[in-house]
């Protein structure tokens, strides 16, 4: 027992902390479809890169399934339709959770439509070359669905001189409040080894490792029970930490290797993948279907009925939480986890691909949140709790006199990825994580300036 406890503890990275996991109301609670919005709004932009281009026009009818915009690029990726309908609009602005608004194409849901799948033509997996399976990726308009949304099909195509030996498959889901990946591994576990086995072509790699947190062992065991017996496939419980879903703590817990500062996994040959992403490529690509539901995980507090729903893309939060209810004291809802996501402002914000939970807080928690921020102690807890050991004490410092730039240049800001950690405990409740989103903001906009 106690040599089985030492190799359970291998399986994780230095610092981190161990936030109240809150995944009791929905880990045990299966899938279930969210009926259709009446108005589906489809943002041309839900992913890193240029946004897709519309190729619809308003007044125009769609069925589900059907291409509604194309990419604009090798770094994009099309948009298809989620529900059968009308085209009200194109290049409508609509609000993001983000802030600023954004093009969209409106949908008007057809009430007495079946909604079946009208689009796609079936194909075979095992025989299309490595290069039909990065078109066939691209076409689906497959994103990350881990919530970094960015473009599947790029991760295949790595850079000259860069070689993809290993994939690793996220199955960590180490945000409260989501179980989303969870159930996704436990119910669409075929769909995902079908994806994973299409992907390992594709790169190449020679094997995959499923990184699943030990809070999920059923997970584990539905997996392994469906492993092909070649080997190529594995699935390994790591520690229940958070951010143990982050890809450089992943790698590290798994491989024990180190994405290097300022680089990428595939400057040491691996490419990191979510479950989520992985069963959907599964589903889609032997079908020729594009991208046009998601998995996600509505919990928090402040929900009436709690659960892991399979929601139209584009499907505006007003209405989802009209399907779910809310409580009387709900008063913050957040896309995303409670550690990363983003708290919006309007529910007319649309769910988009990347979206993997909504949180809905009542006012008790808000108000925990909204403590006043005190100076700084110099107690290091953020340094402790930093996983890729960043100074966030010294980064906010600089921080709050605007230097900016020499965050930048001498204290690695882009190698932080928002995690948190530093704001969650730190007991002045100096809000980190939102002054280095701010300075990498006003970084990003000085370069486009002097460009």
């Amino acid at each position: 027992m106690g040599l089985f406890n030492l190799f359970r503890r291998s399986k994780t990275f230095r610092h981190g902390v161990h936030p109240v996991a809150h995944k009791e109301q929905t880990a045990h609670l299966a899938i279930r479809r969210l009926p259709f919005a009446p108005k589906i709004v489809v943002p041309l932009s839900q992913h890193t890169g240029a946004p897709a281009v519309a190729l619809v026009k308003p007044g125009q009818e769609v069925v589900r399934g059907e291409p509604i915009a194309e990419a604009a690029g090798f770094v994009s990726v099309p948009m298809h339709a989620p529900v059968t309908g009308v085209v009200r609009a194109v290049d409508a602005l609509v609000p993001t959770a983000a802030g600023p608004k954004t093009p969209a194409i409106i949908i008007e849901t057809y009430e007495a439509a079946t909604q079946a799948v009208l689009y796609g033509l079936d194909q075979d997996m095992e025989q299309m070359s490595q290069q039909e399976l990065v078109e066939a990726v691209q076409k689906s308009g497959m994103v990350g669905l881990g919530g970094a949304a960015f473009p599947s099909h790029v991760k295949l195509m790595p850079p000259d001189g860069k070689v993809i030996e290993t994939l690793i498959i996220n199955g960590c889901e180490c945000e409260p409040y989501l179980t989303c990946d969870h159930r996704v591994m436990l119910e669409q576990t075929d769909s995902m080894i079908a994806g994973i086995r299409a992907i390992l072509r594709a790169t190449g790699a020679k094997r995959a490792i499923i990184g699943v947190e030990d809070n999920k062992l059923d997970a584990v065991s539905a997996i392994r029970e469906k492993l092909p017996d070649d080997g190529v496939i594995s699935c390994e419980a790591v520690e229940t930490k958070y951010p143990q879903g982050a890809e450089k703590m992943l790698i590290k817990s798994l491989l024990g290797k180190e994405v290097p500062s300022g680089g990428l996994p595939a400057d040491i040959g691996i490419a990191v993948y979510n479950v989520g992403t992985m069963a959907q490529l599964g589903e889609l690509i032997p079908r020729s279907r594009g991208l046009i539901e998601r998995v996600v995980t509505v919990s928090g507090p402040g929900v009436e009925k709690p659960g892991n729903y399979l929601v139209p893309i584009g499907t505006p939060l007003r209405f989802l939480m009209e399907q779910v209810g809310s409580t009387s004291e709900a008063n913050e809802v957040i896309i995303g986890g409670p550690m990363m996501g983003m708290t919006v402002a309007s529910l007319e914000v649309p769910v988009t691909k990347g979206v993997s939970g909504v949180v809905v807080l009542e006012k008790e928690a808000e108000d925990q949140q909204d403590r006043p921020v005190y100076p700084c102690i110099k107690c290091g807890a953020c340094l402790d709790a930093c996983p890729i050991n960043l100074n966030p004490s010294m980064l906010g410092q600089l921080a709050s006199v605007r230097q900016y730039e020499v965050m930048e240049s001498d204290f690695h800001l882009n190698d932080c990825f928002e995690c948190g950690c530093c704001s969650y405990v730190c007991p002045s409740n100096i809000p980190l994580t939102q002054y280095f989103r701010i300075a990498k903001a006003i970084n990003r906009e000085t370069r486009a300036q002097a460009a």
